[in-house]
C-alpha cells in the first residue's frame, strides 16, 4: 500500500511509559466510584423512596464537596502528591465497604433510615475524596510534559470511560429488572473490592516533589485576584455553563428511562453503560487533536453536542418520539462522548493557562466552581421536578411534563455555555470551525481514500 493510501497519521509521541499504573488505577477508580456514585446508587436511593430532590442532592454530593479543595491546597506541597491522595482513597474505599452493608439492614431499619445512613456515608465519602483530590491535577501537571497533555487525557478518559461501561453492565446483571437488597449489595461490595484494587496501582504512581511556594505557602491566600485573572475567569465561567447545563442530566435521564418510561433496572443499566462507548471513543477525537488544535475548538463542540442531546431527549419525553433503541442508544453515546472530551479539554485548558505561581490555589479554586455548579445543578433541577410534579399540558401536539421542561431548559443552558466559550482565551487556538471541518470532512475523506485506495 502506496503512503498516500494510508489512514491519516498525526505526528504523536508516545507516552511514558511510567505513567502505565496511572490508567490502571482510573480504570479500576472507575469500576468503583461508578456503582456508589452513578445509576445503581440513584437506582438503589429510589428503592428507598428518594424524591427528585433527594436524587439531586445524592448526585450534586460529590461535586459540591470538592470546596473541601479551598482549604486542603495549603497542605499539599507539605505532605506530597501521592501521600495526600493514598490517605484520602484509603477511607473512601473503607466508607464503601459500610455502603455495602446498609442493603442488608432492611429486616430492623426502615427504609428512611436505610436512607438516611447512605446519606451519611456518602457524605463522609465525598469529603474525604474532595480533599485528598486536592493533590490530583497539581500532580498530574508534574507527571505529564505539555506537548502530550491532550493525549495523556484522551488515554485517560478511555480507560475511565471502559471501565465505567462494564460497571453498569455488570451492575445491570447483578441486579436483574427489580433489585433486591442483597443485589444492591453485592455491587456496592464488588465496589469497594475495586477501590482496594485501586489503592495498589495508586502507589505504583511516580511521585514528584512540589514546587517550593513563596513563604512556604503559609501567607494569606488571594482568591479574589486568582478570580480575577482574565484567562481563568473566562475559564471559571464556561465551567458554570456547563455545570448547570450537563450537572443532572446523567441522574435524570436514569430517572425518567425508569419511571417516564417504565423500563426495569436492568434495562435502564445496561442502557447508561452503553453511554461509556462515546467517552472510550473520545480519543479518537480528541488526543492529538487537542494537542494541535487546543481545547477551546474542542470545548465549544461539546457545547453544540450537548444542545443535540437536550433536543433529543425533550422531544422523547414530550412524546412526539418514542422512547426506541435506535434513537435512545446514539443520545446516550453521545452523552457520554461530551463529557469525556469535555472533561479532557477542560482540564488541558486549565493547565495551558494557569500560571506556576499559586498553581495549589488556582487548580483548586478551579475544581471548586466546576464542581460546586456541577453539584449544585441537579439539587436545582430536582427541584424543578418536584415541584411540576404529575403535572402536564398539550400544545400543537408536544406533551410538556416534568421532563420535557427539563430537557428544554438543558437546551438552552447548553446554548449560553456554547457562547461563553467562544471568549475563552488560549494561545495558538483553531476556530470551532477549523475542528468540524476535520471531523466531518477531511478525516472521513482520508479513511476513503484508505479503503477506496482514490
Amino acid at each position: 500500500m502506496s503512503d498516500s493510501s494510508r489512514p491519516p497519521a498525526h505526528p504523536s509521541h508516545p507516552l511514558p511509559r511510567e505513567l502505565a499504573p496511572l490508567y490502571a488505577f482510573a480504570a479500576l477508580n472507575a469500576l468503583s466510584f461508578q456503582p456508589v456514585l452513578g445509576g445503581p446508587m440513584i437506582l438503589y436511593a429510589k428503592s428507598l423512596g428518594a424524591s427528585s430532590t433527594v436524587l439531586g442532592i445524592l448526585s450534586g454530593m460529590m461535586p459540591l464537596l470538592v470546596i473541601t479543595q479551598l482549604p486542603a491546597a495549603r497542605f499539599v506541597n507539605r505532605i506530597g502528591y501521592r501521600r495526600f491522595i493514598l490517605t484520602g482513597w484509603s477511607i473512601r474505599v473503607a466508607l464503601i465497604f459500610g455502603i455495602a452493608v446498609v442493603p442488608l439492614t432492611g429486616r430492623f431499619l426502615d427504609a428512611t433510615t436505610r436512607l438516611v445512613l447512605v446519606l451519611g456515608l456518602l457524605l463522609v465519602f465525598n469529603i474525604s475524596r474532595g480533599i485528598s483530590s486536592a493533590a490530583w491535577l497539581p500532580w498530574i501537571t508534574e507527571l505529564v510534559p505539555v506537548s502530550l497533555r491532550g493525549r495523556h487525557f484522551a488515554k485517560d478518559q478511555l480507560w475511565m470511560n471502559s471501565a465505567s461501561m462494564l460497571a453498569f453492565a455488570f451492575s445491570g446483571l447483578l441486579l436483574g429488572p427489580d433489585g433486591d437488597p442483597w443485589q444492591f449489595a453485592g455491587v456496592f461490595l464488588f465496589s469497594a473490592l475495586m477501590g482496594t484494587a485501586s489503592l495498589r496501582f495508586l502507589k505504583r504512581i511516580p511521585d514528584r516533589p512540589p514546587p517550593p511556594e513563596p513563604g512556604g505557602g503559609n501567607g494569606v491566600v488571594p482568591w479574589r485576584a486568582i478570580a480575577a485573572h482574565p484567562p481563568f475567569r473566562k475559564l471559571l465561567w464556561a465551567n458554570a455553563g456547563w455545570s448547570i447545563a450537563y450537572g443532572g442530566l446523567n441522574t435524570f435521564v436514569v430517572t425518567f428511562l425508569r419511571t417516564g418510561a417504565g423500563l426495569p433496572e436492568d434495562q435502564v443499566l445496561y442502557l447508561m453503560s452503553l453511554s461509556f462507548i462515546g467517552g472510550a471513543a473520545s480519543p479518537w477525537l480528541a488526543g492529538p487533536r487537542l494537542d494541535r488544535l487546543g481545547s477551546k475548538p474542542m470545548l465549544g463542540f461539546t457545547m453544540g453536542i450537548g444542545l443535540v442531546i437536550g433536543l433529543g431527549w425533550c422531544l422523547i419525553a414530550g412524546r412526539l418520539l418514542a422512547p426506541s433503541p435506535h434513537l435512545t442508544l446514539p443520545l446516550l453515546i453521545l452523552l457520554g462522548l461530551v463529557n469525556a472530551l469535555f472533561s479532557a479539554a477542560n482540564n488541558r485548558l486549565a493547565m495551558e493557562i494557569v500560571p506556576a505561581l499559586g498553581r495549589n490555589h488556582f487548580f483548586a479554586l478551579f475544581m471548586v466552581v466546576w464542581q460546586i455548579t456541577l453539584g449544585l445543578s441537579p439539587v436545582l433541577w430536582g427541584l424543578l421536578l418536584d415541584a411540576i410534579g404529575t403535572r402536564s399540558w398539550m400544545f400543537l401536539g408536544f406533551e410538556w411534563n416534568r421532563y420535557s421542561l427539563y430537557f428544554a431548559l438543558v437546551v438552552v443552558a447548553f446554548a449560553w455555555a456554547f457562547d461563553l466559550c467562544r471568549s475563552l482565551v488560549e494561545p495558538r487556538a483553531a476556530e470551532v470551525s477549523q475542528l468540524i471541518r476535520e471531523l466531518m470532512i477531511e478525516e472521513p475523506r482520508r479513511w476513503w481514500t484508505f479503503f477506496v485506495g482514490r
